[in-house]
């Protein structure tokens, strides 16, 4: 680290200190780069796991396959974790790899600005000024919820939150609650809060497949296994790996899709006898065109007495009432949004500006677009973790370890080529987000029959890979220098003065 003026100078900066960017730390640290830092606008680690407290809230990917691959945890409990296990998880992980020596702790990224006159990017915080020649984008996708302009609602008298913001000042017990949203979140918490509640009003714009969560525990004796015989642990990743490729396998083609319905069908009629219900609860698309939601007892939740499921979307709130779209209304006592997050604008594209002084959020306010979802053309020096057109059906720490293999291979080669500055170049940008768009044509999460958050207004997908799994990883396993244009370092000193935009 060096100073400049009243900026602190270094080679690399993280910003976001969830999982994937305390994987960045961990392996900027292993390839022998300890000149950088991570920003982080929260009190403490964690990202999503951090910020998202709501009753169950767990992973939907096995926890042996949702950990890092450099610090196996033989501990989990479960098959699938639980937040605040995971939250602890990722402490130890910090505390095992001494990584906090490179955090910034409450220090939010206000606008990240590409320097063409001293090739560095200039980022200000709220916490003072920082220049890197590199920086790594790891704030995430989803990390500012999404609550719907709903008629009337600033006028309800009762309580009012998102799950991913849950207000746990409120005690639920003996309420009339109206649950809006059932998607990854309602699934965990409806059942969590369905037994304390007096009546739970669960608005269902669209029905989702539900499919069993093989939730297995972990006995004593085989976390001892674990822990003394990894290679359990290795061979049980990659086992779930494998049987997640070829799930994501079968989603490459809607038609290998569609042979899944009758699982979600079958499920379905097991958890719920109520034809009546049940009619509701069928989706009128094919499993996969949507996220899949893995629960044992949302279903069951939904037939107790004290739930009533309204399939339309909420059209209206008033002072102590909710309103449906068919005009079906209800009193309540508190409202809780389950309605995700708006993936399609991420929050950290609005504070970033390109060499051309453009905010990258504007560029991308139709759809966004990257290259190998890490780079994109006008942003130099930039990788984008977990950025567009990533998805697969697998572990999302999996996916950003992999992306991190392309960005530390990047740094090595650009460093010994004496390379200073990179960008993307059109062409090769252009012709890999036109092969995407074209391969998802026959997949699933376009033929499906629904609407997804994977699809952005037009109906373009800028969320789901479309290729295999072992693609994705194959293709960022090496950074392919000759589709960047790239500068040398320059021979002159440079200027030691206070960089300007």
């Amino acid at each position: 680290m060096s100073t400049l003026g009243e900026e602190q100078e270094f080679r690399v900066v993280v910003v976001g200190a969830g999982l994937a960017g305390l994987a960045a730390a961990y392996r900027l640290e292993q390839a022998g780069i300890t000149d950088f830092v991570v920003l982080e606008k929260a009190d403490r680690v964690g990202g999503t796991w951090r910020d998202n407290t709501y009753p169950g809230c767990g992973v939907d990917i096995p926890a042996p396959l949702y950990s890092f691959s450099f610090n196996p945890n033989p501990a989990w409990e479960h098959n699938f974790a639980l937040q605040p296990e995971i939250l602890a998880y990722i402490d130890d992980t910090v505390n095992k790899f001494d990584l906090a020596k490179y955090l910034r702790l409450r220090t939010e990224l206000i606008e990240a600005a590409w320097s063409n006159e001293h090739r560095r990017w200039i980022l200000e915080t709220d916490n003072g000024s920082y220049v890197a020649q590199y920086v790594i984008f790891a704030a995430g996708p989803i990390t500012e919820p999404t609550i719907p302009d709903v008629d009337g609602l600033d006028d309800f008298e009762g309580d009012v939150f998102h799950s991913a913001r849950w207000n746990h000042d409120v005690d639920l017990t003996g309420k009339r609650v109206a649950v809006v949203g059932t998607g990854a979140s309602a699934v965990q918490f409806v059942p969590e809060i369905q037994p304390a509640v007096e009546q739970l009003h669960v608005f269902q714009r669209t029905a989702s497949w539900v499919v069993p969560r093989l939730d297995i525990p972990f006995p004593g004796a085989v976390r001892s296994g674990f822990k003394h015989l990894p290679v359990t642990q290795t061979g049980l990743r990659t086992v779930t790996d494998g049987i997640l490729r070829s799930i994501s396998t079968m989603m490459r083609h809607e038609r290998g899709a569609r042979l899944l319905n009758p699982i979600g069908l079958a499920w379905l009629r097991l958890q719920v006898p109520d034809p009546e219900l049940r009619a509701k609860l069928t989706p009128s698309f094919t499993l996969g065109c949507k996220r899949l939601l893995l629960s044992n007892s949302y279903l069951p939740a939904l037939a107790m007495p004290n739930v009533e499921l309204i399939p339309q979307a909420l059209a209206g709130v008033g002072t102590r009432h909710v309103v449906a779209a068919d005009g079906t209304e209800r009193e309540v006592d508190v409202i809780i949004f389950g309605t995700g997050f708006d993936v399609s604008h991420p929050p950290i594209a609005s504070r970033i500006r390109d060499m051309d002084g453009n905010l990258l959020g504007d560029r991308w306010a139709d759809s966004p677009e990257a290259y190998l979802a890490t780079t994109t053309p006008r942003v130099p020096n930039a990788f984008i973790m977990l950025g567009p057109n990533i998805l697969v059906y697998n572990s999302f720490l999996g996916l950003a370890e992999s992306q991190l293999d392309y960005v530390i291979d990047a740094l090595r080669r650009l460093e010994q080529d004496g390379v200073e500055v990179f960008d993307v170049r059109d062409e090769p940008f252009r012709t890999f987000n036109d092969d995407v768009q074209k391969a998802l044509g026959h997949t699933v999460f376009n033929k499906g029959g629904c609407s997804s958050y994977y699809l952005d207004a037009q109906g373009r997908n800028f969320t789901a890979w479309p290729w295999a799994t072992g693609t994705l990883r194959r293709r960022l396993s090496r950074f392919d220098v000759d589709n960047y244009t790239t500068l040398p370092y320059r021979t002159e000193i440079r200027d030691s003065a206070q960089p300007t935009r």
